[in-house]
């Protein structure tokens, strides 16, 4: 804590000076609202709307909404609203952050905000992480606001477009990110207004908002369709890369590096960079390269495909890891999500590394897809006209929630006090000692009957610390990617006496963890880290799930300098020390000095990426203000508005642009190129051709521009008289208009991944690359409203009236990057039967029908 802090308290605890007063108002309207009957507390659904209506803002009537929701909550769910929980509340309704401890209650908390903001008949979206959680919120917090009053629906991954509208057009809808997102993106793929499925996005309250806004913002949301590129490259450049060695280099090799000229010792065929994650040919890889596919150079643009897919290839073998990064699942790659080690069906790694992992793994390339449209979360969520989030941990990335979302974190104080111990880590010089000291801690909590939940951050350390619990005899479930399906149970039965329950990444998020009496006396849940996240909200979240409501708990990490996090980013300094201070084997030791390195390499991580993510949204923001009108014309489009006045705007710039092309100011008449206007003009406006009339010799070029602009318009009006009713050209307009606006945009999209793709070479020229991908995006973008006006009056100029045209997609949509909820996603192989006598894939051990296969 800094001085001032000292001095004037700390940005939370100043406003929750402002705030407490609004709470003492809220809780002194309790007997009053006690006393209503059931009708009377419904009918304030009714007064408050009236007073809305009458110009009374969301503010004034803030005490008694929040006192109505609380009676309600009483009655409906026999919950009542802690104060801290009020506080909770009016910091979302203020459009913050409220970050409140893990088990303070936070789905209760998002009730009275939802419902004060939903009075005002726009909708309230609240965001979950996973549909288990959006459903299981809209049932039971669902009932708070029915009881009131109000509609609530719930979006889920399976359901048609008309579900999805119906759940949108509720006073509250539960849904979670990636379906909201995507049914954004979808809506502005949609031909007619009659498929919209969402409403404007007004306000929104995000559950597990750093899950949402910082975890899953690296990677944008994707819409593609089927694209005609061959596998085969793919799998003949891992059989390639299988007969690459790998070398090192001398030293770390910077940009300057290459700016300066200076030499860099590499052996082998190919380097990796762990650290960047990065993969690097040397020359002696180069050459193998051009042996192996008989080129002269692999640097001609002719062979970039070739390049880009030897690079992936290594990465798939040399930096993406099975049971880690992904698994292989029924012939399918699938991914882990690195934050929560649920498995993301459906999503796949973008730029051809799926394929490439597909080649590698010996399972079905599937064909690499095409972009139909694509958003950052950053854009999507900033697009609410309010925003508000909660989580357990949101202080850490606070500078982040403030630059990119306007939204502040306030820290809400518990409703008990935190009786927690945390201990420091302890530190082994290898992973068989500190693993070892985990089995032997597990143990001595087991054999008194302590509850304990270990955190593993890979799938292969969760099953090697089950091996070794098993060999011991020590009953324990085991909870990862590969048995998510359990989560729920499985996590809320973790604080039993007796539980042992290890969780890959605090997977089960969300789902409260409650300690039975014996568990308590016992001293609560026993948290075991077996690792350093990158991120220490990560650590936090695992920590979090200990301790709640007042509850005793304790918590420690176990590492080694053998871990990623010590290994690739710890101080060499750090491991001199430990050596020197002559530590024997087995033992560990605790030192401040360890721990504070330990947080450094944290914060460094942290800050490359939030790094990563800032230079993301740099480039998306390009993406976004060109979204924004092409999203603004289609929905123009698809309103039904009369698109003449753009049409015939379009044909006058054509004939503007076509004769600024040709003919110079400073020209005569007898100068003019008439051969490259009538070229330029004539294949899209079907104009006589241009000559040099006796009356043309006159004019200047304005003049001439203002008599061809008038012919054009004239040979437009001959074409509307052709159709009988004046609204069937009008809708051949929309028609046209929206083919053509959708084709080219994906053509764009393409384009600028293309562009995002070399970009990064423009360093090397002393540029700032995300500048030049600015400029040079809006050069294509300038391009592409060009050829969209070319192509829109061509065809509108040459259609015939006996041609059939009706609205259709641009393209087949196949899949999405982060769910399998598109129309057309694969159909996954249902799971393997478990028979009563397998063992249980919960890990326990026991036979199915003795654990999870209990007929209860």
């Amino acid at each position: 804590m800094n001085v001032i802090e000292k001095v004037f308290g700390t940005h939370s605890e100043r406003e929750l000076k402002l705030i407490r007063p609004i709470v003492a108002k809220i809780e002194s309207l309790r007997p009053e609202m006690v006393a209503k009957s059931d009708e009377e507390l419904r009918d304030q659904t009714r007064i408050f709307k009236e007073r809305l209506e009458k110009g009374a803002t969301l503010d004034d009537i803030l005490p008694e909404a929040f006192a109505t929701v609380r009676e309600a909550a009483r009655r409906t769910l026999n919950m009542e609203h802690f104060p801290v929980q009020l506080i909770g509340g009016i910091v979302l309704h203020q459009g913050r952050i409220a970050e409140m401890r893990t088990g303070e209650g936070k789905t209760l908390v998002s009730t009275c905000p939802a419902y004060l903001n939903a009075l005002a008949g726009k909708g309230v979206q609240i965001v979950t992480v996973n549909d288990y959680l959006a459903k299981r919120d809209a049932e039971w917090m669902g009932q708070v606001h029915q009881f009131l009053g109000l509609t609530v629906g719930v979006v889920l991954n399976d359901m048609n477009s008309d579900d999805r509208r119906k759940a949108y057009a509720c006073d509250i809808t539960y849904v979670t990110n990636n379906e909201l997102g995507f049914d954004y993106l979808r809506d502005n793929m949609s031909i007619y207004k009659e498929q919209l499925v969402l409403r404007d996005l007004d306000y929104c309250i995000i559950d597990e908002v750093d899950s949402v806004l910082i975890d899953e913002a690296r990677t944008p949301l994707i819409i593609s369709g089927q694209s005609g590129k061959s596998t085969k490259l793919y799998e003949v450049c891992d059989i390639l890369a299988r007969q690459l060695e790998k070398g090192t280099v001398s030293k770390e090799f910077s940009k300057i590096d290459a700016i300066m000229g200076e030499d860099v010792e590499e052996t082998g065929d190919f380097v990796v960079d762990e650290k960047d994650k990065v993969v690097n040919l040397t020359e002696d890889g180069v050459k193998k390269v051009e042996d192996f596919f008989h080129i002269e150079n692999l640097a001609d643009p002719e062979n970039l495909e070739i390049q880009h897919n030897i690079i992936l290839a290594l990465r798939a073998n040399y930096l993406m890891f099975r049971d880690k990064d992904y698994v292989v699942k029924d012939g399918e790659v699938l991914i882990v999500d690195e934050f929560t080690g649920r498995i993301m069906p459906g999503r796949r790694y973008s730029d051809g590394l799926h394929q490439a992992i597909e080649a590698k793994e010996h399972v079905s390339v599937r064909r690499e897809s095409r972009t139909l449209a694509t958003i950052t979360f950053q854009n999507f969520f900033n697009k609410f006209k309010k925003k508000a989030g909660m989580t357990g941990t949101a202080q850490t990335e606070e500078k982040e929630f403030r630059n990119i979302y306007s939204m502040d974190v306030i820290t809400i104080p518990t409703n008990r006090p935190m009786i927690r111990k945390d201990m420091e880590d302890a530190v082994y010089k290898t992973k068989k000692e500190k693993y070892k000291a985990v089995v032997e801690s597990v143990q001595e909590a087991y054999d008194k009957g302590q509850p304990v939940l270990v955190g593993t951050i890979a799938i292969e350390t969760s099953e090697l610390l089950s091996n070794m619990l098993r060999k011991r005899g020590i009953p324990h479930k085991v909870l990862n990617a590969k048995f998510h399906e359990l989560e729920a149970e499985i996590v809320a039965d973790a604080g039993i006496h007796g539980a042992v329950t290890i969780a890959t990444n605090m997977a089960g998020r969300g789902t409260d963890i409650k300690l039975d009496d014996e568990a308590k006396d016992l001293g609560g849940l026993k948290i075991i880290g077996t690792e350093r996240h990158e991120s220490r909200r990560i650590d936090n979240q695992l920590r979090g799930r200990s301790g709640r409501q007042g509850d005793p708990g304790e918590s420690r990490f176990y590492l080694s300098l053998e871990d990623d996090l010590l290994r690739l980013f710890g101080s060499d300094r750090l491991m001199k020390m430990f050596e020197a201070m002559g530590v024997p084997e087995g033992e560990q030791i605790e030192h401040k000095m360890l721990s504070n390195a330990i947080e450094k390499a944290q914060m460094k991580i942290e800050s490359n990426n939030y790094g990563i993510r800032e230079q993301l949204l740099k480039y998306d923001e390009v993406n976004n203000e060109q979204r924004e009108v092409i999203y603004q014309e289609r929905r123009k489009v698809l309103d039904g508005d009369n698109m003449r006045d753009l049409v015939l705007k379009m044909i006058t710039d054509i004939v503007e642009n076509a004769v600024d092309m040709s003919i110079s100011d400073e020209q005569t008449p007898e100068n003019w190129d008439l051969k490259e206007l009538n070229t330029l003009l004539l294949p899209v406006i079907p104009l006589k051709p241009i000559t040099l009339t006796e009356e043309r010799k006159k004019m200047k070029k304005n003049e001439l521009k203002h008599m061809l602009k008038e012919e054009a318009i004239k040979l437009y009006e001959t074409k509307e008289a052709e159709f009988p009713e004046p609204e069937q050209i009008r809708e051949i307009e929309r028609v046209v208009l929206l083919k053509v606006i959708d084709n080219k945009w994906m053509a764009h999209l393409d384009d600028m991944d293309q562009l995002r793709e070399g970009i990064g070479l423009q360093a090397y020229g002393q540029r700032d690359p995300a500048v030049e991908y600015k400029m040079q995006g809006y050069e294509m973008y300038e391009a592409m409203m060009a050829s969209i006006q070319e192509e829109t009056v061509r065809i509108l100029f040459h259609i015939r009236v006996e041609q059939k045209v009706e609205r259709e997609p641009a393209a087949k949509v196949t899949g999405t990057n982060k769910d399998d909820s598109s129309p057309s996603a694969p159909k996954k192989r249902a799971e393997q039967k478990i028979y009563p006598n397998d063992p249980c894939p919960c890990g326990s051990g026991k036979k199915y029908k003795q654990c999870h296969g209990r007929i209860k």
